[in-house]
């Protein structure tokens, strides 16, 4: 992934990311009722970039990766900053060792200067300022659990590269929304 901003270039190898369907079997997804119009870049077509702000506090980036009309995307979620470290070190001063700098997705789009302006962006287009490059398969990939959701968490549609530092500590979500109404509607 390579961002080309007016103050330089970063390009970071992908370590870790995280699948999302909108095809009805997950209600993870931002995409699962359909093509609102925080997810209908979602929807295609492929190779655009789908950013959203997360929580009220960091934007995160997704590949959109499903056929036209089927939306699905996936979520960056860590890499291995390979070029331009010392301008990632500067839109990240809090990162104490190379491995945190996009270690995280709110991390990762920091590190490669990503916000709204992106949203749409066509990641194989060699004029566009993100990029999306084919890059040397890793020696060996794992896959597990989503980091975070309270729903669809038995799919493992997360996927690493085994071993890699800037890869995310596992930390299991929060209880199902029901669950959770439920357990406020029994105080």
């Amino acid at each position: 992934m390579v961002t080309d901003r007016p103050e330089g270039r970063v390009a970071l190898r992908l370590t870790e990311v995280e699948a999302y369907s909108g095809a009805g079997e997950d209600p993870a997804s931002h995409a699962h009722r359909g093509p609102t119009p925080r997810a209908e870049i979602m929807f295609g077509p492929p190779g655009r970039l789908y950013v959203y702000f997360s929580y009220g506090v960091h934007w995160c980036a997704n590949v959109v990766v499903g056929p036209v009309g089927r939306g699905a995307a996936v979520l960056l979620r860590a890499g291995d900053v390979v070029v331009g470290e010392a301008l990632a070190r500067s839109r990240r001063p809090a990162a104490r060792a190379a491995r945190d700098l996009a270690r995280g997705p709110a991390r990762l789009t920091q590190a490669l200067a990503i916000g709204p302006d992106d949203r749409g962006a066509a990641l194989l287009d060699p004029a566009s300022s993100v990029q999306l490059h084919h890059g040397t398969p890793p020696a060996g990939t794992s896959a597990g659990p989503r980091v975070g959701i309270s729903v669809a968490t038995d799919l493992p549609w997360r996927f690493w590269e085994t071993g890699a530092p800037s890869v995310s500590p596992f930390r299991a979500g929060g209880k199902p929304r029901r669950a959770a109404r439920q357990d406020q509607a029994r105080d």
